[in-house]
């Protein structure tokens, strides 16, 4: 199996480099995420990019570009390599003859956090952890209550408890430990936290470690691949912590020091919702950092993120890709769903309904120009909602 050429994290703020064989969180000083580094030089070297398209399909084909080093650890319930669905007749309705949707239903556990989870799970495995806690909207949860099953450790998770029934039965069913919260996943972020001290349980929380990133990134990673080593012109995606936004862009950023993409870069697009966009809110006001949105509330529970700890690396994608942050009504989250269902024969979450949303205003408005080929990305299945 290719190994892994990981080299070290880096702290995005300050530059601060960190011993990536040692556990590790975040940068305190700066208060930011760790990003893992690789020695590109080396992989552009031994590795064609043909070489991983010739491998079995997986999240680990891409393992120099993952930081797990020795192959038995490298868990997999079958994740990755999800279907880019051709949607004509919507394509059609909205005047654009290459739009698409990047469908992660087919993940274990049924949504995109399966990709983060598994490598984080992993790495922390490798690393010699054996015990995990996590806030959660739903999806998180249920993916690492199933990764650590599989890994033979033991998860703890925090939920709200309006969370969708599946994602509570999913955690419950894994033999993982579910406390239902009164309250956001915020709120589940603090009693996480406060249950966790002096235990040796490792948070795994979004950005609270560098390697959900990692697991997430490879979303990008198959989409080059998808288009023939070519990106998008636009990239629209549901934004509640970011993780897979910020992995897009990192990816993207690899494929370039490799040689196996040009220059060019997909306008990204975060999707929040009203009754919860401090994302979108930061954007337009043109501030550097977000401030947490108070009251929030939407039907989409993966949107439902008061504030993201990533904030600085999630706007700073939005504007060196030239893209733009949109928050769209649940009125609308709801209707689009419907017509993903009766156009396209898929069942979204609202999350990923809330792509297509923001794709009518975007193109109601010619920010999405009809010569374009434009990404959605459904993150889960909407099975879990009903």
């Amino acid at each position: 199996m290719p190994a892994s050429a990981l080299t070290h994290l880096e702290c995005p703020e300050c530059r601060r480099k960190f011993n990536a064989a040692r556990v590790q969180n975040t940068c305190e000083a700066c208060r930011s995420p760790l990003l893992a580094r690789y020695d590109l030089e080396k992989i552009a070297r031994q590795v064609r990019r043909e070489d991983v398209s010739a491998r079995p399909r997986g999240l680990w084909r891409w393992a120099e570009l993952l930081p797990v080093r020795r192959e038995k650890f490298r868990l997999t319930l079958g994740e990755g390599d999800t279907p880019l669905l051709p949607a004509v007749r919507l394509g059609q309705a909205l005047g654009l003859a290459q739009l698409f949707i990047k469908d992660e239903t087919t993940n274990p556990t049924g949504s995109f956090k399966a990709r983060g989870l598994c490598v984080a799970v992993a790495r922390a495995l490798e690393l010699g952890l054996r015990e995990f806690v996590v806030p959660t909207a739903g999806n998180a949860g249920g993916a690492l209550a199933f990764y650590a099953a599989r890994g033979g450790a033991k998860a703890h998770v925090f939920m709200p408890k309006d969370a969708p029934r599946a994602n509570q039965e999913e955690v419950r069913l894994s033999g993982a430990d579910l406390v239902l919260v009164d309250g956001l996943i915020s709120d589940a972020a603090r009693l996480a936290a406060e249950t966790a001290k002096g235990k040796r349980w490792f948070d795994v929380s979004t950005f609270r470690e560098p390697y959900r990133c990692e697991g997430k990134k490879t979303m990008g990673l198959e989409l080059a691949e998808a288009f023939g080593w070519e990106l998008p012109d636009v990239i629209i995606y549901p934004t509640g912590g970011g993780t897979g936004l910020v992995g897009m862009w990192k990816a993207f950023e690899e494929l370039e020091a490799l040689g196996w993409i040009g220059s060019k870069r997909p306008r990204m697009v975060s999707v929040q919702s009203e009754g919860c966009a401090p994302v979108v809110r930061a954007f337009q006001s043109g501030a550097e950092r977000t401030e947490a949105w108070v009251n929030a509330e939407t039907i989409a529970a993966g949107l439902q993120v008061p504030n993201a700890f990533a904030d600085r690396l999630i706007l700073r994608a939005l504007r060196e890709s030239g893209g733009t942050a949109v928050a769209v009504p649940d009125e609308e989250i709801l209707s689009a769903r419907d017509d993903l269902a009766r156009t396209e024969g898929l069942l979204a979450c609202p999350e990923g309904a809330a792509t297509l949303a923001a794709l009518r205003h975007l193109r109601a408005n010619g920010w999405v120009r009809e010569n374009e080929t434009v990404v959605l990305f459904n993150t889960g299945a909407g099975l879990k909602y009903i």
